[in-house]
């Protein structure tokens, strides 16, 4: 894949995504909006505390890249940004509608499960159920032109295995699969030891109401 982004410039372009759809009267954003809603507590993870000079940087990175544009007006007083991320028409990243849904959730928030995507794109795409959200999950992981998610190793405890993007770089999900492994066998180990504790309490309690009846 040729669109590798820095954590900030993850969250920029996450953000143009997100408010495209969500907000789309505001749209594009001018810098301070788009620091804004980089810094948002809310549908965010980690939880940045951005300066303008470092969105600004970001985005000029990104401009650079013809991945953002911007679109200020001749005699504006602001400069307003949007994304130019997928769906443009020179650019080769096409995505439908649940996919740029997945994207942008994953670019604003990391690796995450088929039902909390599905919880936390709501309001960008539709989906009918958990299932269809792994679907579209998988094909986008068996692109011919490159993979945009990669499935990581099921963590210890969890029932579902967690998604991330891959516009940040190459996943090692080897070295992940390695160590997840023994998180996951101590974790047999200790529900073992907590099933052997509560049985030897039943025991005991049990031996004690025989005691009594017998007395």
């Amino acid at each position: 894949m040729n669109i590798e982004l820095s954590p900030v410039e993850a969250r920029v372009i996450g953000c143009l995504i997100e408010k495209e759809v969500t907000t789309p009267d505001y749209y594009p954003l001018t810098l301070n909006s788009l620091t804004t809603a980089c810094n948002q507590k809310s549908n965010r993870e980690p939880v940045m505390s951005l300066t303008d000079v470092e969105v600004q940087q970001a985005v000029d990175s990104l401009i650079a890249r013809r991945l953002v544009s911007d679109e200020s007006g001749f005699n504006s007083r602001a400069n307003k940004f949007q994304h130019r991320f997928c769906n443009t028409e020179f650019g080769d990243l096409k995505l439908s509608k649940q996919e740029k849904g997945i994207v942008c959730c994953m670019l604003l928030r990391g690796a995450q499960t088929p039902g909390e995507i599905r919880t936390r794109t709501n309001r960008l795409a539709d989906f009918a159920d958990v299932k269809e959200v792994e679907t579209v999950l998988d094909n986008m992981a068996a692109r011919e032109e490159g993979a945009l998610v990669v499935k990581l190793p099921r963590e210890a405890g969890k029932r579902e295995s967690r998604y991330m993007h891959l516009f940040s770089g190459e996943i090692d999900v080897e070295s992940l699969a390695v160590t997840a492994a023994p998180a996951a066998g101590n974790d047999r180990i200790s529900q073992l030891e907590q099933e052997v504790q509560d049985l030897k309490a039943e025991v005991a309690e049990l031996k004690a109401l025989f005691e009594q009846f017998t007395a």
